[in-house]
């Protein structure tokens, strides 16, 4: 198998003392992709051709720079046959998950594009007669972007879509689970006409990531770093980052909370429910792993979703037979394993279940309490938690107890009574009557508490990665004290 190699100036090149690493595919154990293992001198190579691109494609007219954002959405949904194989080979997706991943990440191309005309500033009042002053936002530089695996189009293409907009350089670091899907975007956004430096990428082996992210983040070119991850390696990037005096924008782990009040409409409850535990195995961030509904329709619902996780068997992505694919790997199936026997033997009671190796069918377990680590721990895979609860009140305080304030639900056929307890949930976003699983390019998307901070989207996605600057002009003479 040819080794994947780094992207780094617009040139493919191996790594500089030749090493690679492999991902190996994890329903069958076997190479899915070898890549380039980059070392430190690599890294900084990387930063020194985007900096050196940089005042070149700062200058670049925004409409211009709006036609190669657009081609390189065409380009993207061009190569989506080879990403889908990409992603099936590297991380266990089914076809219909990498498909939904290229078409969001095309449309957060073209969205960036639009974005390009809508970089403003305004005129200050000022109280210096003859002066005029000016709110400026100008490209900040050379931006650092590290996406994972788990939803890697949609992602990768959001950590530099924006930036680019704005006219900074990108180096991105791939993610070792998937480099070569990483590798394909970098390819089709470099397709669409963009000068030589302005995207390059790295990939690096599992043990050399510290090392090389902090190599990374220290050299001074770098001016912005946006991660999305896990909070434990987001804890560690905002260190990095606050020793280097680097803003970063980090969008890190989930716990979301799914409220089912007592005059919900259960079917579409169960529907929504189930769509956002179980959708890519629930590897998302924004999974529903917290169902916590109202005792009035406790029994009526849990009925209810015990079919539905019922019809949502795992099967080999290769084969295309089963809504659900491959967990990541075997340590991630085995974790799912342990949270689940560690619920069944505090007293949950297991609700589907079963599945070999790293294929697992959905699961649910109801009555969880918080004796039972899955009531607040992470489990990023197809199980999700019911908790009952007795009032409004409670189900407030139980969806808030989580360190994670990423996405919520509420159902209730009252909008404005379900409108008000969203209100009260602590996260970054909260949808009313629909999946705590929903993405929008235009939208301000992140999190609260241990789930980050900054938002990717729209203007908001400006504002992370432009420099604000205050200038201004003076008419006239000027009159100084001394």
């Amino acid at each position: 198998m040819e080794s994947l190699n780094l992207f780094i100036d617009g040139e493919h090149v191996s790594a500089e003392n030749g090493r690679d690493f492999e991902r190996t595919n994890p329903v069958t154990g076997e190479v899915a992709t070898r890549a380039a293992a980059a070392s430190k001198a690599d890294a900084i190579r990387a930063v020194d051709a985007a900096a050196a691109a940089f005042p070149e494609w700062a200058a670049v007219a925004p409409g211009q720079r709006r036609r190669m954002l657009l081609k390189a959405a065409e380009a993207l949904e061009g190569r989506a046959d080879d990403i889908v194989a990409a992603m099936k080979s590297e991380i266990g997706a089914t076809e219909a998950w990498a498909r939904f991943n290229v078409m969001l990440a095309a449309e957060m191309l073209i969205e960036a594009a639009g974005l390009c005309t809508q970089i403003k500033g305004e005129i200050l009042p000022t109280n210096r007669p003859g002066s005029t002053a000016y709110a400026v936002r100008q490209p900040a530089g050379v931006v650092l972007a590290m996406a994972p695996w788990n939803a890697p189009v949609i992602l990768g293409v959001r950590s530099i879509a924006t930036p680019l907009a704005c006219g900074n350089t990108v180096v991105m670091k791939t993610s070792e689970l998937c480099p070569r899907t990483h590798a394909l975007i970098l390819e089709a956004v470099a397709e669409a006409g963009l000068p030589k430096g302005v995207v390059n990428a790295i990939s690096n082996a599992p043990d050399d990531a510290a090392e090389l992210v902090e190599t990374l983040i220290s050299q001074p070119a770098v001016r912005r770093v946006n991660f999305t991850g896990s909070t434990r390696v987001g804890r560690i990037i905002a260190e990095t980052c606050g020793r280097h005096l680097k803003p970063a924008l980090l969008e890190l782990g989930g716990k979301a909370p799914f409220i089912v009040l007592d005059d919900a409409d259960i079917d579409a409850a169960v529907a929504a429910a189930g769509f956002g535990a179980y959708m890519n195995q629930g590897q998302i961030c924004m999974s529903t792993e917290r169902i916590i509904v109202m005792d009035a329709i406790a029994d009526d619902f849990v009925a209810a979703f015990a079919r539905k996780v019922e019809s949502l068997p795992a099967g080999d992505p290769s084969v295309a037979a089963a809504p659900l694919g491959s967990l990541v790997n075997r340590a991630a199936a085995d974790r799912i394993r342990d949270l689940t026997e560690d619920a069944v033997t505090k007293g949950a009671r297991l609700l589907g279940g079963g599945g070999e190796g790293t294929i697992l069918n959905a699961a649910a377990l109801d009555g969880v309490t918080p004796s039972m680590r899955l009531y607040s721990e992470e489990s990023f895979g197809p199980v999700a938690a019911i908790i009952r609860v007795t009032s409004v009140d409670e189900a407030v305080r139980v969806a808030n107890e989580s360190d994670f304030g990423l996405a919520a639900a509420v159902f209730g056929r009252d909008q404005n009574r379900a409108m008000a307890v969203a209100r009260r949930i602590e996260s970054g976003i909260c949808h009313v009557n629909g999946p705590t699983v929903h993405d929008e390019a235009q939208m301000p998307f992140g999190g609260i508490k241990e789930s980050g901070y900054g938002r990717f989207g729209g203007s908001w996605g400006i504002n992370e990665f432009t420099d604000l600057r205050w200038i201004t002009t003076q008419d006239g003479d000027l009159h100084y004290p001394i």
